[in-house]
C-alpha cells in the first residue's frame, strides 16, 4: 500500500509521525511544507513541498490544487491520510476522482469546537477520526480512536 500524507508542518506532521507503527512498512509520501522541522524530521523520506500560507491565500490554494494533481496522477498513492490543515484540502478533493481513499484526523487540541479544514473535507472523507467523544458533536459520521500520544 502507498500512503500519501498531505499535511502543514508544526504540530500536524508531529502527530501524523506519532503513527509511525501503523505506517512503518507501507510506501510513502509526503507533502508538506519547507520548513526546518520538516526537512529535519523527513530527511529520509519522500515528500513534495507544498506551498505556504495556506489561510485565506487564493494564490498558494491554487498552486497546491496543480500540486496535489501532479502528486496524486504520479504517484497513485492508494490512501491520503491528514491531520490538517490547508493542504489537506486539494488534495482530499481531488482524490474523489480517482480510486484513492482518504483519512482525515481531527486534532487533538480542538475539543470543544471543528477546524475550518476538518469542515472543510469532512463531506468527501471516506473515514474521518476524532479523538474525542465530544468531537462527534461536530462531526456525526465520525469514528472515535482515542488520543494519539
Amino acid at each position: 500500500m502507498k500512503v500519501c500524507f498531505a499535511t502543514s508542518s508544526g504540530g500536524h506532521l508531529t502527530h501524523l509521525l506519532m503513527l509511525e507503527d501503523w505506517y512503518k512498512d507501507y510506501e510513502r509520501i509526503w507533502v508538506t511544507f519547507d520548513k526546518e522541522d520538516a526537512r529535519s524530521s523527513l530527511k529520509n523520506e519522500k515528500k513534495y513541498w507544498c506551498y505556504h500560507p495556506t489561510n485565506r491565500n487564493i494564490l498558494n490554494l491554487i498552486k497546491n490544487t496543480l500540486l496535489a494533481f501532479k502528486v496524486l496522477l504520479k504517484e497513485k498513492p492508494d490512501v491520503i491520510v491528514s491531520t490538517g490543515a490547508g493542504v489537506a484540502v486539494p488534495f482530499f478533493y481531488l482524490a474523489k476522482f480517482s480510486k484513492c481513499k482518504t483519512v482525515y484526523i481531527e486534532v487533538y487540541d480542538r475539543i470543544s469546537s471543528p477546524t475550518l479544514t476538518g469542515k472543510m473535507v469532512y463531506s468527501v472523507t471516506d473515514l474521518f477520526i476524532v479523538q474525542w467523544e465530544s468531537q462527534k458533536e461536530f462531526y456525526k459520521k465520525a469514528q472515535v480512536l482515542g488520543p494519539i500520544v
